[in-house]
């Protein structure tokens, strides 16, 4: 072939670790080990002891992807001939169990690509299927002679569940209904909860019901952290009331069964941002 193909996954890099060594300064080292990490680059000045470094690295492999997340991948074709290659087409698209996504900026074939040039697509998707996950990344060319040449790769990965979610109905003599949402980090990093709100049925208002007032202002239950450690499980509370016009209509009220659904927002790694939509909560 002419071409070669370069696919790298786009990533936040992580903060660099360094696993400290320390003895007394009665041992035989003496203060040599300290006066080494402190000599270091990658330590902070001033907390040397730290494993966190102040230095970022770039991922070494290509980690875990989980469900509302955004799939981000950088995409090289390069010319390692030296002929000038004619009418490149570079497609990339996603196949999972349901279905096969075009994922390619442009539909629209490159002219002509010189030797030593390249042409670098970036490519993003949000994710919403667990399971299985094919990236399918094609290239078609016309060489000097009209040949025209055609290869492709596979890269298989797998999007993991990052959230347990379970929920609970309480049904109120006033009609009422309270929604428990217990949502549990299944990861194994901790998650900052943006956002995890109700968004009620057509016919119900809603009141989260996840804050105190102290001191005149509001204050979330959870504190002023909204940090959620590995296998650490919170509960959500929401009451929904039915609407006026709903209200003085019992009988309709009563046969009602979709409630709303969960919209829940957090961030990782560096700031990297997820959501997840659950499908339409039902009461029994």
């Amino acid at each position: 072939y002419f071409l070669i193909f370069a696919v790298m996954r786009l990533t936040k890099p992580t903060l660099f670790t360094n696993v400290p060594v320390t003895c007394e300064e009665r041992d035989l080292p003496g203060n040599l080990f300290n006066q080494l990490m402190k000599d270091d680059p990658s330590t902070v000045k001033g907390a040397e002891n730290l494993m966190l470094g102040e230095m970022l690295t770039l991922p070494q492999n290509f980690g875990n992807i989980f469900l509302g997340e955004t799939f981000s991948s950088y995409i090289s074709v390069h010319n390692d001939s030296n002929q000038v290659v004619k009418d490149i087409l570079v497609k990339a698209d996603l196949q999972t169990s349901s279905q096969r996504l075009n994922l390619s900026a442009s539909s629209a074939a490159v002219a002509e690509l010189k030797p030593d040039c390249c042409i670098d697509d970036v490519i993003h998707h949000e994710v919403k299927e667990i399971g299985t996950h094919i990236l399918v990344c094609a290239v078609s060319y016309t060489t000097q002679t009209g040949e025209k040449m055609y290869f492709r790769k596979f890269f298989k990965f797998q999007v993991l569940k990052p959230l347990d979610v379970k929920t609970k109905f309480y049904n109120a003599e006033t009609d009422e209904v309270f929604l428990e949402a217990q949502i549990q980090n299944i990861t194994t990093s901790p998650m900052f909860m943006e956002k995890v709100s109700l968004e009620p049925s057509m016919m119900y208002n809603v009141a989260e019901l996840n804050t105190v007032d102290t001191a005149g202002e509001s204050e979330s239950t959870f504190g002023s952290r909204t940090y959620l450690q590995p296998m650490d499980t919170r509960q959500y509370l929401y009451c929904l009331k039915p609407k006026q016009e709903f209200a003085e209509k019992a009988g309709v009220i009563k046969g009602v069964t979709v409630i709303g659904k969960l919209d829940i927002v957090w961030k990782t790694n560096l700031g990297e941002r997820g959501r997840l939509q659950t499908s339409q909560l039902q009461r029994m």
